[in-house]
């Protein structure tokens, strides 16, 4: 049997389960790769607890949420794949999911890390906006891509997989004080 035809078989049988921890995993190597390539800490100094917050974030927040967000702009806004359709999923995605969603995704980041509601809020207000801005230069174009030519079932697997190198800058961004 293929890899495709049991991921498939995975996917009908358990599609959340399957959506969060491929998210998991995924943005577990988007943290690995943060303190590697962009943080230069080396193994000797690797946090494997911030990659297990990041896989903990992915199977338990991000997976569920995604997979429940894009039901929700199919069965809405229809999966139709043609240009109206497609631009107003990504407008729903980047002005009413991607703002709401940072601020927890942070957030919740700011939880496993122990911070305090002031440290958060003091923690918002330095990144918020620097993310969400980051965010609407990325994915509007990985978006429009991914509605116009992906079926629901993949978006989740699509998306996650261009997240490797967004999870790479989120994690970075939200461990460094700058």
């Amino acid at each position: 049997m293929s890899l495709s035809r049991k991921y498939n078989q995975l996917l009908n049988k358990n599609f959340l389960l399957v959506q969060s921890i491929q998210t998991s995993i995924l943005m577990a190597t988007g943290d690995a790769l943060s303190q590697e390539l962009m943080e230069k800490k080396g193994w000797k100094n690797y946090q494997a607890r911030r990659t297990a917050e990041f896989a903990f974030l992915g199977c338990f927040l991000v997976g569920p949420a995604l997979t429940g967000w894009y039901k929700i702009l199919a069965r809405h806004l229809g999966q139709k794949t043609n240009l109206s359709t497609t631009l107003l999923k990504v407008a729903a995605d980047q002005l009413i999911f991607a703002p709401v969603f940072l601020g927890i995704f942070i957030s919740c980041v700011g939880l496993l890390h122990g911070q305090n509601e002031n440290q958060i809020r003091k923690t918002m207000e330095k990144k918020y906006w620097d993310i969400l801005f980051s965010n609407w230069a990325v994915w509007p174009v990985v978006q429009g891509g991914n509605f116009y030519f992906v079926p629901l079932k993949y978006q989740v697997l699509v998306v996650q997989s261009v997240a490797v190198f967004w999870n790479t800058y989120l994690s970075w961004k939200t461990e460094n004080d700058d």
